[in-house]
């Protein structure tokens, strides 16, 4: 086993990988940007080293800079987490030959599924049921597009053949939308990914985002543990994930962990990853795309199963076999997850910057918080907005939801804007509730954002906080909570603000 890994990343993901490492007795060793140099990740280190520059392309990219740090301080192996390097083949395959472990897939698995149309392939030789649609070679041109969207049928999804996260992706209704959607992926697409290359997708208008987690290791083993369906997004985005998924019956999701475990082997697949499906109405499901690493919503997986996702992946990374056989893999409840961002939900979900000056994380049975600022954090523009993962578990879906919105009623940010409140009104909603949630969820219906509003009560502790923190900023969630029936700003009892 490994004696010190360093953690190429930043924020939540580095401190909930910290804590794993730190409980297996491994050294877990932080790299830093000049602006993060006091964020909660390098605190919760064993060890910590700079990486001089401020934005993710002088920092957390550089895998050199990141290697020669590995290298100087005695480092075993280099755990990626989500984002930055993560499926990142070159920077595996730069660990590998510079005598470190690389705590994720194979680069050549990580490179063949980096590509899309690769993937694709490979997916529909392995008997993955595939969504109809066409990949050229190169930069294709709109002649030929033109020609095979009518050939599928549109609507048709045009989307980039590298990268991911909604990036080079456009949606086309008709025809006379085709040129000019083309020509922006392809530009999206280039400057996002250096690859300007695109293919097309029939387009399934109403369907559910669902995925399943899959582990492999070096010995041929491969299993799958069950879905999270990830349905509710903002462009392209999951903010909000769940397991089990209510759109599927025990012979559909017995279907997709098969198909799931054939993907994995058809790769020759080590260490997590996720093969991601849409699902229809009918139970039909579709290879989307698999995602060479740890997932953002890993944990609703962890609370419905009961297994630490990150100590696997450990384990399996310094050669030992799966620690578990699929028959050995079962769901437990249910469990809910939201990404927690400083955005302003009622002015487009614009990011928010500044320092936070108060923060009180929800606590109670069945709550997890996977977060990666405290009081006192700078929320900075050179980076992803997102502060911490809340996640609920319960024994039915209704509790959790319960759950859920109880905890988003509580969870107090203040000196910046946050989308808690924009969450709670999604996890409230009746068709929510009822569990008819697809890709278009939000479009179908279009959620009250909190116009960020603070009653004066809330207002004047806030004015007083941020004269001492330089921040002039309010998370409207704490509105929300100090008018609740059961906050400070209501109770005849004694309280202090600390």
């Amino acid at each position: 086993m490994f004696r010190k890994v360093l953690i190429a990343n930043r924020g939540e993901i580095a401190v909930r990988v910290s804590q794993t490492l730190q409980e297996m007795g491994i050294t877990a060793v932080a790299v830093h940007s000049e602006p993060d140099r006091n964020a909660l990740h390098v605190r919760r280190a064993d060890e910590a080293y700079q990486l001089d520059g401020k934005t993710s392309a002088e920092t957390y990219l550089r895998g050199d800079k990141i290697i020669a740090i590995a290298k100087s301080h005695g480092v075993d192996a280099i755990h990626p987490g989500y984002g930055f390097l993560s499926e990142n083949e070159d920077f595996a395959q730069a660990c590998i030959d510079a005598g470190l472990v690389f705590i994720g897939p194979p680069p050549h698995i990580a490179a063949a599924m980096g590509d899309k149309i690769v993937a694709k392939k490979t997916m529909a030789a392995a008997g993955v049921p595939i969504v109809p649609g066409w990949a050229g070679e190169g930069r294709v041109e709109i002649d030929t597009i033109r020609k095979e969207a009518a050939r599928i049928g549109y609507p048709v999804l045009i989307k980039a053949a590298a990268g991911g996260g909604g990036k080079g992706m456009r949606v086309v209704n008709q025809e006379s939308e085709l040129a000019a959607a083309l020509e922006s992926a392809q530009r999206e697409a280039g400057n996002a990914f250096g690859d300007a290359r695109v293919f097309l997708e029939k387009y399934i208008t109403e369907a559910r985002h669902v995925e399943i987690q899959i582990f492999g290791d070096h010995h041929g083993n491969a299993v799958h543990l069950f879905e999270r369906e990830c349905s509710i997004q903002r462009r392209h985005q999951k903010i909000i994930e769940e397991s089990p998924c209510v759109g599927l019956t025990p012979a559909v999701r017995a279907k997709m962990g098969e198909a799931g475990v054939r993907a994995a082997k058809a790769m020759g697949y080590a260490n997590a990853g996720t093969v991601e499906f849409m699902l229809t109405d009918s139970g039909e499901f579709y290879f989307l795309e698999v995602n060479t690493r740890l997932q953002v919503e890993h944990p609703v997986t962890e609370m419905v199963v009961g297994r630490d996702l990150v100590r696997v992946q450990v384990q399996v990374a310094a050669g030992e076999k799966l620690p578990f056989e699929q028959d050995q893999l079962t769901q437990t409840g249910h469990a809910l997850e939201c990404r927690i961002y400083a955005e302003d939900a009622s002015r487009g979900f614009l990011p928010s910057i500044g320092r936070i000056v108060h923060y009180v994380q929800p606590s109670g049975p069945g709550l997890r918080v996977d977060s990666g600022v405290i009081a006192g954090s700078e929320v900075s523009v050179y980076y992803d907005p997102m502060l911490a993962k809340l996640i609920a578990w319960a024994r039915t879906r209704d509790e959790a939801i319960d759950k859920m919105a109880w905890a988003l009623r509580r969870y107090v940010v203040m000196g910046v804007t946050t989308n808690i409140e924009f969450l709670r009104n999604v996890v409230l909603h009746p068709e929510f509730r009822a569990g008819r949630t697809t890709t278009r969820f939000l479009d179908h219906h279009p959620i009250q954002a909190d116009t960020g509003s603070p009653d004066s009560n809330a207002a004047l502790i806030a004015a007083a906080l941020s004269a001492r923190a330089g921040t002039q900023r309010l998370s409207g969630s704490t509105a929300a909570v100090a008018a609740s029936t059961d906050s400070p700003w209501t109770t005849a009892a004694g309280w202090r603000a600390y």
